[in-house]
């Protein structure tokens, strides 16, 4: 098993910046990949960044490319992301998520590919 608390999140204006946190605990030598989600009201959980926990690839949405990093802390098991440039159209619960199925060097953007979630942390920018 693996537990996942997401932090980090709250109210920034447009253009403003934040950094998520995502602590993984449990098993987590299982650990393969694990990747960021968002979900906005009425609207599906959608892919946001990910990395490959062994090869390092990283993975990022288009819509996020150029503003949002993914990094993590091999001591630690945290995952990050580090959101620039904000705009409206990021306001989101952002989940992270964790997969233990062997993986090659690769990041999934489906989310059903990944069997553990945090709760999520809100994310809202004002304009």
């Amino acid at each position: 098993q693996v537990q996942l608390v997401e932090s980090g999140g709250g109210l920034v204006q447009v253009g403003g910046s934040l950094r998520l946190s995502c602590a993984a605990s449990g098993r987590t030598v299982s650990i393969y990949s694990m990747a960021w989600f968002r979900q906005a009201p009425g609207k599906e959980r959608e892919f946001v960044g990910g990395m490959h926990w062994i090869g390092g690839t990283t993975e990022c949405a288009d819509s996020v490319k150029g503003r949002f990093t993914i990094f993590r802390d091999n001591a630690k098991d945290m995952l990050y992301l580090q959101m620039n440039s904000l705009k409206p159209e990021d306001t989101a619960v952002y989940f992270c998520a964790a997969r233990t199925t062997y993986t090659v060097n690769h990041v999934y953007t489906d989310k059903r590919r990944y069997a553990y979630w945090g709760q999520g942390t809100q994310v809202t920018v004002s304009s």
